[in-house]
């Protein structure tokens, strides 16, 4: 199996720290560039055009810092940074096809129940849509001494 580049989608959630550490030892092995992506969602319009902007956001050179802090967990493992914007888990299967990477690993949240149902799965869209492998890893809730 050859690979060139994997593709680490990510939230700045720590929920991501475990899957990067997993990214980083698969490029390390394969010799593959970890292409580290952040999507910046556009605020949502409701029924009578008015925008919905949540909580307030960091502004763009923010993002762009706290993406330069999210690297491999090896210094020797290349990565590339990207920032794109749109609907993730659309915005992250158009990148993976663009750059034609053969892996995607990413950290998933594990909501169930009622969370699930309410916020869905970007991990669960993109496991359905992507066409190349898709490695999700889940941070354990407690971490075993």
């Amino acid at each position: 199996m050859k690979m060139n580049k994997i593709l680490f989608p990510t939230d700045f959630s720590h929920c991501g720290d475990a899957a990067m550490r997993l990214a980083t030892a698969i490029a390390k092995d394969f010799g593959a560039t970890i292409i580290i992506v952040h999507v910046e969602e556009p605020p949502t319009a409701y029924g009578g055009g008015e925008m919905y902007y949540g909580m307030m956001e960091p502004s763009l050179d923010e993002v762009k810092k706290m993406m330069h802090e999210v690297r491999p967990t090896d210094a020797a493992v290349p990565c590339v940074h990207r920032l794109v914007s749109g609907d993730p888990p659309q915005a992250i299967l158009r990148l993976a096809e663009e750059e034609k990477v053969d892996l995607i690993v990413m950290g998933t949240h594990g909501r169930t129940g009622f969370l699930h149902l309410l916020m869905g799965s970007n991990a669960e869209t993109i496991v359905r849509k992507a066409k190349c492998p898709v490695l999700t890893f889940r941070q354990p809730d407690k971490v075993a001494e």
